[in-house]
């Protein structure tokens, strides 16, 4: 294969895409961490008012159709456990989680939250961090723990406060916080990177943490973030001397520019989330209009070896989860940028959905072969975002199988071990926040750790138990930490 190919996909025509549903100015709902999509070229922009939304929704709830208001409903074979209502101290919206030991900690845009989950049924917050910058996207690695800053602040303290990014001495960047005492976690560091960190990926070492940041979208206007804007910043931190982190370098991904972008694909500016799994030497990343294979055998210096593309379908290149072999990778669509409501019968099951794609050859001669698309079965209301979202491996030797989170399409846990038959296996949801207009809400993240599934929900933390044959042998699997975005091995 050469270095770049288009990607294998169904073809369908280009009118479907003038139906799709959805509110141009619902993508501002979200904040500086929505993945928001050009809304020009934002397949869900369409002109309707929230009394039609509304009144779908109220006749939806009223036959059956959808759960209630804030009604829970899940298959028999998912059992909630608990829930655990943010605080007062943070408001922000709930975003990813990382786990150590006994320890949950969940980014929200103020800062974040160390829960100890040691007793599933009823988890408690041990500390809470008050640090505003969207989107705290977050993980942990021994002692240190690190958070993206994707919003212009005044400077790189926790006191910081908004301020605009076409100003020259505005901050974004990495955070980096000490943890050895989980129940007063210490400010170390700070590393200013180009467009900030939207989100980040570890590529641990033994001596050194090396940060893959991931930030796009880059203005003339902005002194820190300058077009082009074609790759990753890498921020190497010394373990022994976390005060000592700095920028390594920036690299260069796409020498050509990426994706241009076209009516219905964001252009590639950047990346939005790469999943590294260092015990492969590989990496995957989400890149706009864009999904990459690299090759990391050296953290410092990673190397594209494919690249595709499906502008058809995909309208922004979310993020990646590798199966437990290396051989499949599933990339998600964040269609609408996590604020529109994507999950209903007009859009269909190929938008806003998950792509799985196997990864064929071998050494520098390996390239990414699509064969399906998932989505959830299940239609969401008109004053739901819905789209896919964060997840996890559920690891069962022998089987590929995920749970993800779908915003207010709740959680879904779902099996493609057969690639070209996806299929959902459990799940677990809420009825829309509001029935009358549309409203964001509903799960960020969902991560298998330790026999449960961990969910940071806008409602606060959820902890399901999943109750099934074909994922039981999970329950033996214990991993002493865990970034999903940085995959591990399971054994």
């Amino acid at each position: 294969m050469t270095p770049f190919h288009r990607a294998r996909r169904r073809r369908r025509g280009l009118g479907v895409l003038a139906a799709l549903t959805g509110l141009l100015a619902t993508l501002l709902l979200a904040g500086p961490a929505a993945a928001t999509p050009d809304p020009d070229r934002d397949p869900t922009a369409r002109t309707e008012t929230s009394e039609d939304a509304g009144a779908r929704t109220r006749a939806a709830i009223a036959d059956g159709e959808i759960p209630g208001v804030d009604e829970i409903v899940h298959s028999d074979n998912i059992t909630p456990l608990a829930n655990i209502p943010r605080e007062d101290g943070l408001t922000g919206t709930n975003s990813d989680i990382a786990f150590q030991g006994r320890y949950a900690f969940a980014g929200n845009y103020d800062g974040f939250v160390v829960y100890d989950i040691s007793r599933p049924r009823s988890p408690r917050i041990v500390s809470q961090v008050l640090c505003p910058g969207a989107q705290n996207d977050i993980s942990v690695s021994g002692d240190l723990l690190f958070l993206s800053v994707d919003s212009s602040r005044s400077d790189d303290s926790c006191a910081s406060e908004a301020q605009p990014a076409t100003e020259a001495d505005s901050w974004e960047g990495i955070r980096v916080f000490d943890i050895s005492d989980v129940r007063n976690p210490r400010y170390v560091s700070a590393v200013e990177t180009a467009c900030g960190s939207h989100t980040h990926t570890l590529v641990p070492e033994r001596r050194d943490v090396y940060v893959y940041v991931s930030s796009y979208s880059p203005n003339a206007t902005f002194p820190d973030c300058q077009p082009p804007h074609d790759g990753i910043s890498i921020v190497k931190v010394p373990r022994n001397a976390p005060e000592r982190a700095a920028l390594s370098s920036f690299d260069v991904l796409f020498p050509d520019g990426g994706f241009p972008g076209d009516d219905d694909g964001s252009a590639t500016t950047g990346c939005h989330d790469i999943t590294a799994y260092p015990a492969l030497d590989i990496a995957a990343g989400a890149c706009m209009g864009d999904g990459i294979l690299l090759d990391i055998s050296r953290p410092e210096a990673p190397r594209v070896l494919d690249r595709v593309q499906d502008a058809e379908h995909f309208a922004f290149w979310h993020s990646a989860t590798f199966s437990q072999d290396g051989r499949k990778i599933v990339f998600t669509d964040e269609l609408g940028g996590g604020g529109a409501p994507t999950c209903n019968a007009t859009i269909g099951d190929e938008f806003g959905a998950n792509g799985i794609y196997h990864v064929r050859g071998r050494g520098d001669d390996r390239w990414l072969d699509f064969q399906s698309y998932y989505k959830i079965p299940r239609h969401q209301a008109d004053t739901e975002n819905c789209v896919a979202h964060n997840g996890s491996l559920i690891p069962v030797p022998g089987r590929d199988i995920m749970v993800q989170a779908w915003y207010q399409g709740g959680v879904s846990v779902w099996e493609f071990t057969d690639s070209d038959n996806p299929r959902e296996i459990g799940y677990f949801e809420r009825g829309p926040v509001n029935g009358d207009e549309l409203a964001f809400g509903g799960a960020w993240s969902a991560y298998y750790y330790n026999g449960h599934v961990y969910s940071n929900d806008q409602k606060g933390l959820d902890v399901l138990r999943i109750d099934d044959r074909r994922t039981d042998p999970a329950r033996w699997v214990r991993l002493s930490e865990l970034n999903v975005q940085t995959q591990p091995t399971y054994r």
